[in-house]
């Protein structure tokens, strides 16, 4: 288990949704992934990133897919491409991550609460 955190530390981390407009396969990197470019909304716009979620995903399937990202960390250079936001998921019983998201449609850029 991680250390506790207080209610003002968890106010630190945004976590917002997003709707997946493009998605490629990222053959450059060291293990296989996918980028990605979510729409989170007016406010924040289209931020891209890549993830290794190809046990479950396909590029074309994920088009229109609502994600939850953490959009306030620092850009990060992930080889050739440089990762804006950090999708969310969780490992399935093989450790191969699942993408997290509504269950219904949402407006993109809505907050985590």
């Amino acid at each position: 288990m991680a250390d506790q955190i207080d209610f003002d530390d968890f106010l630190k981390v945004d976590v917002r949704v997003g709707t997946v407009v493009q998605a490629e396969p990222y053959p450059e990197a060291r293990k296989p992934a996918i980028k990605l470019w979510i729409d989170f909304g007016e406010e924040l716009g289209t931020r891209k990133t890549s993830a290794q979620i190809t046990a479950h995903y396909d590029p074309d399937i994920l088009l229109g897919k609502q994600v939850l990202a953490v959009v306030n960390f620092p850009p990060r250079q992930i080889g050739k491409f440089m990762s804006e936001v950090l999708v969310l998921g969780l490992p399935d019983y093989a450790g191969d991550i699942t993408l997290i998201g509504p269950d219904g449609p949402v407006p993109n850029g809505g907050r985590l609460h």
